[in-house]
């Protein structure tokens, strides 16, 4: 520690935060997903400076759990539950349903054939591999028509509430003997989460709104740290907390009905869910920016000559898309181009990578494996959006005409980023979640 000079280390962490903002502006510009070029440079940066492996797991896990945290909320703050809504949301929440479970069986028998494991082995490594990344998915979704754009934010949320769920429920099935109990503690532990949740949202909002202090937006970052990680250690759904904190601040007309309404003030309100939005966004940016660049000085060059890696890595590739193209042509082929090829792998995968007990560890897994899928599975989604967005702009009717007026105003809003400019202003818009809050009167 006394040969570290700090001055040195400030001037490289202000250059990675520098390099990420222009990673997402390249990113952009060409669709090359901006968690490449971080990871790239990690492990650029790895390759100079001595990295102990040990104790980067743990920086690992802390980013991680984090990061987490700050995407399930900002896609919770991204959702507007109306009406006109719910059958989008519904049909996000089966698909991400049924393509992590099948999926997750698919890759643990790709798993099981390279490696001497157990089915319950391989289904432990299998999950994070079928969980798709809202870290990715997010930032890169931004330019797609508003549909698009809210279909896979609402399936990539629920993926990652859903996988972290199973991954943790398939841990504590060690302990207990017959399906039957699996099934009551799966069922009881979402019940008993939704309910303290909804509570506990009600005493939040209640809470930050009657805050006077000028340094108040932490707050309620704070306290959802605290119940996540008290979540935790009695076992719960924690994510279900943040994901209940976010649905119910960003659609308070609708929790806060009846004699419930003279407790929300609409004056001001919608500032402070500006505010919120804007700090969750840009906390989830400074997170994921250090997480993947930690995660590429992790990694090292002897993982990479292994060929088992490629060929177990290019099948599980094959299992995922297969499967997703076979869901998704059955379900939302609507939502097919491009959504089939934008299911990349990333912050989830490694960290319940990481949470995988030693005793279910298995020796001849290589990690590098993770990466390959990771690379593989983003380059894919850079290739869906590119080409989607070539056709989307030479679109037209049968006489050549260009597309008409609804079907422009829709793609000219889906070209607006998740949070829109004026959050930044200060000044209130009459579109904005919140702004149709109930009146005192």
């Amino acid at each position: 520690m006394e040969d570290i000079n700090i001055y040195w280390v400030t001037i490289g962490v202000s250059l990675i935060i520098i390099l990420s903002f222009v990673y997402n502006a390249i990113a952009k510009k060409t669709n090359i997903p901006s968690v490449i070029l971080l990871i790239v440079t990690g492990f650029v940066l790895g390759s100079f400076i001595t990295i102990d492996q040990p104790k980067i797991k743990p920086v690992l896990e802390i980013l991680g759990t984090i990061g987490l945290i700050m995407i399930v909320l900002e896609a919770a703050l991204d959702l507007k539950l109306k009406k006109e809504n719910m059958p989008l949301i519904g049909k996000a929440f089966l698909i991400a349903l049924l393509l992590l479970v099948l999926t997750s069986f698919g890759i643990a028998m790709v798993i099981r054939f390279f490696n001497d494991v157990t089915i319950f082995n391989a289904l432990v490594y299998a999950i994070p591999l079928a969980i798709m990344s809202s870290a990715i998915i997010i930032p890169s979704v931004a330019n797609l028509s508003h549909t698009k754009k809210e279909f896979l934010i609402c399936e990539a949320a629920f993926s990652d509430i859903l996988g972290i769920m199973f991954f943790y429920f398939v841990l504590d099935s060690t302990t207990m003997e017959t399906a039957g109990e699996i099934t009551v503690s799966i069922f009881t532990n979402i019940a008993i989460t939704l309910i303290i949740s909804v509570i506990l949202g009600f005493v939040i909002i209640l809470f930050i709104q009657r805050v006077e202090a000028q340094v108040k937006l932490f707050l309620p970052m704070a306290i959802l740290l605290l119940l996540y990680s008290v979540g935790k250690l009695f076992h719960l759904s924690s994510l279900i907390f943040v994901l209940a904190f976010g649905l119910m601040i960003n659609n308070v007309n609708l929790f806060f009905r009846g004699g419930l309404k003279k407790f929300i003030s609409a004056e001001g309100f919608e500032e402070l869910l500006a505010d919120i939005k804007l700090l969750t966004l840009e906390s989830s940016f400074i997170v994921r920016t250090f997480f993947f660049i930690v995660f590429g000085m992790s990694i090292t060059v002897n993982g990479l000559n292994d060929i088992t890696v490629y060929l177990m890595g290019l099948l599980i590739i094959v299992f995922i898309y297969a499967l997703r193209l076979g869901v998704m042509a059955g379900l939302s082929k609507e939502q097919l181009k491009p959504g089939v090829l934008i299911a990349p792998r990333g912050l989830i995968t490694i960290l319940l990578f990481f949470a995988i007990p030693e005793e279910l560890q298995i020796a001849t897994f290589n990690p590098a494996t993770l990466l390959l899928v990771i690379i593989v599975s983003s380059i894919l989604m850079m290739v869906g959006l590119i080409k989607y967005k070539g056709e989307d702009e030479g679109q037209s009717d049968n006489h050549g005409q260009p597309l008409d007026t609804a079907t422009s105003a829709e793609l000219q809003e889906g070209a607006t980023s998740v949070i829109p400019d004026n959050l930044t202003s200060g000044t209130a818009d009459p579109t904005l979640p919140g702004s149709d809050l109930p009146s005192e009167e």
